[in-house]
């Protein structure tokens, strides 16, 4: 038999759900409380209403929003960049080879220390309020190599994918066609089993839009669903793509031409921006408040990933996406949590509301307008993750 638990006296309360409250994006409730049982949110309204529980935890006055929802990360890897941050910060060539280098590192290392780094990163963002965390392979770069990351992260979350093409493999270099043969046919076939999705990098010395066309197409016909590296470093045919193909999200949308605005505000794609990448390499900053007012639903995501954005912080891409990328306060805390869902797909998370999952974050901060206002202060006070308080 489950227990019932109430948290009660909840400063302000981030449902998500605008039938709540006070009708905005957010749902918010003031002098809110959250009835959780089992792993389901039970009940939501103010403290003065709240049904009699098992258990009662008193928030004091602080704020509660639903576990961040953070739809984009590299875990699967080995090895460390240090070097090429700090010489890129420095303004110092650095040529040692990028995702090379960490392909280099991930293929030298053990299970063991993979699936370590894997857990280890995901209890640092759980301590951070992140309790969906998507995550790929691309740094193996092998049949086998890219079989054994999905498998690895298949085994610390339910949100993998398949991201053979990451870059052409360094043995390929020569030949990208029979690489993309190689990623649409043996590799696909040992990866899909262990993954959701499946994800192409479609850039310049990446993969074009054709080789991204026929990866993402090989992937669905194997029951895996599209997402998109897109646009990232320059103006090109990745977010377009992503709305032909119906792909949960378009990620990192830094150069967009008004036509790609218009098909993303016209789409159920998703419009995943990545602020962690921007300050890592000092790159432009994509404009949120032009996806935003042309209609496209926003996420926002860490890109968590050892050689451009070395960050676990979704409070911390809040911040940037506030300060850098003309988001409120309320938009940038939406992206983060509903939108993130909306980029998996997902109904069960990212909400506070009756039937979702008992995620949900408490704040040692009034508001959840803190997480802008107070950059870089760790604010998370408490972590529930499926009815589990996990911090």
């Amino acid at each position: 038999m489950t227990t019932t638990t109430a948290i009660t006296h909840i400063a302000s309360l981030v449902t998500n759900d605008p039938s709540l409250g006070d009708g905005s994006p957010l749902g918010l409730i003031q002098d809110a409380a959250v009835v959780i049982d089992g792993d389901r949110i039970a009940w939501v309204g103010e403290t003065s209403k709240a049904p009699t529980t098992d258990n009662t935890v008193d928030a004091a006055g602080r704020a509660a929003l639903p576990g961040f929802v953070d739809s984009h990360s590299h875990l699967v890897f080995a090895g460390d960049r240090t070097q090429e941050f700090n010489a890129r910060m420095s303004g110092r060539p650095y040529t040692a080879g990028g995702i090379r280098t960490t392909v280099a590192a991930t293929r030298a290392a053990s299970d063991e220390e993979l699936s370590a780094n894997v857990a280890k990163y995901l209890a640092e963002a759980l301590c951070q309020g992140t309790t969906t965390l998507e995550t790929k392979s691309g740094y193996g770069l092998t049949t086998a190599d890219e079989a054994r990351a999905l498998r690895i992260a298949a085994t610390h979350t339910d949100e993998v994918t398949y991201l053979g093409a990451h870059i052409v493999a360094p043995e390929h270099a020569d030949d990208p066609a029979a690489y993309v043969a190689l990623v649409t046919g043996e590799m696909l076939d040992a990866c899909a089993p262990h993954a959701r999705w499946i994800d192409v990098f479609c850039e310049k010395g990446a993969f074009d839009g054709d080789q991204a066309r026929a990866i993402l197409t090989a992937g669905r016909a194997k029951g895996l669903h599209p997402r998109i590296h897109a646009n990232q470093l320059s103006y090109g045919p990745g977010v377009q793509l992503a709305v032909e193909l119906d792909a949960a999200s378009a990620d990192h949308c830094t150069h967009l031409t008004d036509a790609d605005v218009d098909a993303l505000a016209n789409s159920s794609t998703v419009a995943t921006l990545l602020p962690g990448a921007e300050f890592s390499t000092r790159a432009a900053w994509p404009d949120a408040r032009r996806i935003l007012d042309a209609g496209a639903t926003v996420a926002l995501s860490t890109d968590c990933n050892p050689g451009s954005s070395f960050t676990s912080s979704m409070s911390f891409c809040i911040a940037l996406a506030v300060r850098d990328m003309g988001m409120t306060p309320d938009e940038a805390v939406w992206a983060a949590t509903a939108g993130g869902a909306a980029a998996l797909r997902r109904t069960d998370v990212g909400r506070v509301s009756p039937g979702a999952r008992a995620d949900l974050v408490l704040l040692d901060a009034p508001s959840h307008v803190h997480l802008a206002y107070r950059p870089g202060v760790p604010l998370v006070s408490a972590v529930w993750r499926g009815g589990e308080r996990r911090v």
